[in-house]
């Protein structure tokens, strides 16, 4: 679908599917894809398809047109409207922040994401971004602080003192600065930046489904579990082979690599 007929769309968000990936994409071009309620409950809704389909392994999570997300809707918030998605606010800003999936995300940041985009792309596992894209969180300039999770995930993914210049500064970053701090896993020549997270999703999906979903919950409880020496990191490792262990799917992994031949993965 093109960026003319995504503008034309009237869903705030749009869900396509391509094969065992879906494509979310934020639909408000002209407004740079600026968070308002009805972006926000299309982005949830999308969000909880994807993750209620076991055919659906991973998703992409882009914007329509030159924008991935300028943040919140600045005139909605003016005029008092609710920007969280009514009846799921528990799904935080954009619908995504709070909304747990544990299926693989990649964020596809296709230009401008600011502020509350920034704190979008931290939500997901994995980003590519376009050469062009511009990555930021300006929000003390205004007198406000990243309210969806910046100041708290940005520095779990680049280091602290880094995490504290952009946050205390409110400067934003080029996609080759991002890449070099480890916040965007791929820069591509602009334009090409879905096409890119398409190739890596397409990777991902390959795995088997519990498999991929128990090492992202692995990886997200583990600043909660202590060192890796200890006991509760270790139980929880354990509770998790388990699982998977006694899976339909681990025994295919194996056989099929017997057999030389693609696994036929089951999810269960």
């Amino acid at each position: 679908m093109t960026t003319e007929q995504f503008a034309e769309n009237a869903a705030a968000a749009v869900l396509e599917r391509n094969g065992p990936i879906a494509v979310i994409t934020l639909n408000r071009p002209k407004a740079l894809n600026a968070v308002n309620a009805e972006l926000s409950s299309a982005v949830g809704a999308a969000l909880d398809e994807f993750a209620a389909d076991p055919e659906l392994r991973v998703a992409v999570l882009t914007g329509a047109g030159r924008a991935f997300c300028a943040g919140m809707d600045l005139k909605a918030a003016a005029a008092g409207l609710p920007v969280m998605a009514p009846g799921n606010e528990e799904w935080g800003f954009g619908g995504v922040v709070s909304h747990w999936v544990d299926k693989p995300l990649i964020a596809a940041i296709n230009g401008l994401a600011l502020g509350g985009g920034a704190e979008i792309a931290l939500a997901c596992d994995l980003a590519v971004a376009d050469e062009n894209a511009v990555i930021g969180l300006p929000e003390v300039r205004r007198g406000l602080i990243p309210g969806a999770g910046g100041a708290i995930r940005l520095p779990r993914v680049i280091p602290r003192n880094v995490a504290l210049e952009m946050l205390f500064t409110g400067e934003p970053i080029t996609a080759a600065t991002a890449a070099r701090w480890g916040l965007v896993n791929k820069v591509t020549p602009a334009g090409k930046s879905v096409e890119a997270a398409l190739e890596l999703a397409e990777a991902i999906a390959v795995g088997a489904p519990m498999a991929l979903g128990a090492v992202k919950r692995l990886v997200h409880a583990s600043p909660d579990l202590g060192s890796d020496w200890e006991s509760m990191a270790w139980a929880e490792n354990d509770h998790e082979w388990a699982l998977i262990n006694a899976s339909a799917d681990a025994l295919e992994g194996p056989r099929a690599f017997l057999e030389k031949r693609p696994p036929r993965w089951l999810g269960r």
